[in-house]
């Protein structure tokens, strides 16, 4: 796979809609030509402590972010393909890839949902699981920050949504 967006959110709660930041890394011909991140604001807006925990992030980072769908306005152009590819593919969009899709792809669903947005059925592919394929049983889990490291990529801001989206660009570019 050498044309992709590689895709990483964060949530405020165990909602998926709750998403409170979002990093992109845009793959053209294999090689990354564009990021994006944004801090957004979560729906509902509050923080489970489990998942600040986690990344960090809690309702004083968040209290002046962008809405979702002022945020999915600067990223929906980075995804469009030129009316030329877009014609041969049969595709508007780059195809997205997440480490375990099943979150990402749920929560971009759940969010574009609650804002009453159309949602353009992006096709997602999973690291997670081809990292399952590709490595067997060789590592010892297939965390991204385990599979990105086997990729050759250093994952040091781990739960931070852009270098989690670049570790999954990396770990897309090596067994996708």
């Amino acid at each position: 796979m050498n044309d992709f967006a590689a895709i990483d959110f964060e949530t405020a709660n165990p909602e998926r809609t709750s998403v409170c930041s979002v990093g992109i890394i845009i793959v053209r011909n294999g090689e990354i030509v564009n990021s994006f991140y944004s801090l957004i604001k979560p729906e509902p807006e509050y923080y489970n402590y489990w998942c600040t925990q986690v990344h960090g992030l809690t309702a004083e980072d968040t209290a002046n972010a962008p809405i979702f769908p002022d945020v999915w306005e600067k990223i929906e152009p980075l995804l469009r393909l030129s009316p030329e590819e877009a014609q041969q593919l049969g595709r508007e969009y780059l195809p997205l890839v997440a480490h375990n899709k099943t979150f990402d792809e749920n929560c971009l669903k759940a969010v574009f949902k609650v804002y009453q947005m159309d949602y353009p059925d992006y096709e997602f592919h999973c690291t997670f699981r081809a990292a399952r394929r590709h490595f067997k049983k060789t590592l010892p889990n297939l965390q991204l920050q385990t599979v990105s490291a086997a990729c050759g990529y250093n994952l040091a801001n781990h739960h931070n949504a852009l270098a989690d989206a670049e570790a999954c660009a990396w770990i897309a570019r090596e067994i996708l």
